[in-house]
């Protein structure tokens, strides 16, 4: 579905991503970890063409997305859920919400797209609760559950997350990866930049490492998730609190 190869990003002179490649076949979840500075966010905004100055390829289903504006991937099927959640806190709930299926409503598409709604708002039962409120009144965790239902209001194929547990108390942790388990199952395909990095294995399929740009590993996440290097560098005490909680 979805096919990187030799991507290369830049600020400037700088070069953030390093001739990284992957895949994702239709139907996977793929969780990409790595420190800070890796060059993860970079990448989710190349693919989701936020950020232009990159070379190599990106495909998917088959098509270059070199020339592609953020619109238009998003109505080819692309949706990004961005680090830090990014709402429109003066606005309601509901007015989040139909701003994430702008493209479809433009189309005509509203009964649709309303129907949608009420699928992301059972996900997601707060929403329907607050529906009414300002976005900015919710909590941290509330404001993440409104970004996923936003990015899935655009009916993707291929759903992006960057960071989708930062700032987030485990319990709500929980509840956002047990959502992304559910939508995997029901066919979604899912791209995962996560730095908890044991919650992010857990519930994926394969997973890639990135340090300073570069893939350096890559793998069956059970197999990551066994990895002594991996296990140094990456999970520590997160992955014990985690994997305690899903025994």
């Amino acid at each position: 579905m979805l096919r990187i190869k030799n991507l290369r990003c830049y600020y400037g002179q700088i070069m953030a991503v390093k001739g990284v490649s992957l895949s994702i076949r239709k139907g996977e979840l793929i969780s990409i970890i790595g420190a800070n500075g890796s060059g993860k966010s970079t990448l989710m905004s190349a693919i989701s063409g936020l950020h232009r100055n990159w070379t190599g390829e990106i495909e998917f289903s088959g098509k270059s997305m070199k020339s592609l504006s953020p619109p238009a991937i998003v109505e080819g099927g692309v949706s990004l859920v961005p680090e830090g959640r990014l709402i429109f806190p003066p606005l309601s709930v509901r007015d989040n919400l139909q701003l994430g299926g702008y493209t479809r409503y433009r189309k005509k598409n509203g009964r649709e797209a309303d129907r949608d709604m009420d699928r992301i708002m059972d996900l997601f039962p707060i929403l329907r609760e607050r529906a009414g409120q300002p976005a900015g009144t919710l909590s941290g965790g509330e404001q993440q559950m409104l970004a996923i239902g936003r990015a899935l209001m655009a009916k993707p194929s291929l759903l992006l997350l960057d960071e989708p547990s930062m700032g987030l108390a485990p319990l709500m942790v929980e509840k956002i990866l047990s959502t992304l388990e559910l939508l995997k199952k029901e066919g979604l395909t899912i791209l995962l930049v996560e730095q908890n990095a044991g919650a992010a294995l857990q519930i994926a399929d394969r997973g890639y490492v990135l340090e300073t740009g570069r893939v350096v590993l890559q793998g069956p996440a059970a197999d990551l998730l066994c990895d002594e290097e991996v296990k140094r560098a990456y999970l520590g005490n997160d992955y014990g609190e985690f994997t305690d909680g899903r025994a």
